[in-house]
């Protein structure tokens, strides 16, 4: 499915959409809907541990999300090592996708409101037993 891109990405800033592809229930692809490049990696990060956060009205505003808007989906950019469990994980800029608008933002969020959040989390740390 295919999502027009509500507010750049830092260092990409001519992406307009992204194309939404559901690998399983953990992981997801994100690609240029208009071209080869990017690609990134996604992970739900809702299988991994509990993770909150408020979503800023402007985006909220952006993305057409009322109190009645339910189909929704967060995700987190993976940045993906050999072997995958070495992968790094940013948690405080998580994509939120709007299936009902087809609309996709990325919000940025503050560290020091959300210290529990990291931006280059080990995948391991929460894949161990």
């Amino acid at each position: 499915m295919e999502f027009e891109l509500k507010s750049q990405i830092l260092g990409f800033e001519d992406l307009t959409k992204l194309k939404l592809e559901k690998i399983d229930d953990l992981f997801a692809k994100a690609t240029n809907a208009e071209g080869e490049h990017p690609s990134f990696v996604l992970v739900n990060p809702y299988m991994l541990r509990e993770y909150d956060f408020e979503l800023p009205e402007y985006i909220k505003v952006l993305l057409g999300i009322t109190e009645d808007t339910e189909n929704i989906a967060v995700y987190n950019t993976m940045v993906v090592q050999t072997p995958l469990e070495d992968s790094l994980i940013n948690f405080l800029a998580p994509f939120v996708f709007n299936f009902d608008t087809q609309s996709v933002a990325q919000v940025v969020l503050d560290n020091t409101t959300y210290p529990q959040y990291g931006i280059l989390e080990p995948f391991n740390k929460f894949t161990q037993q």
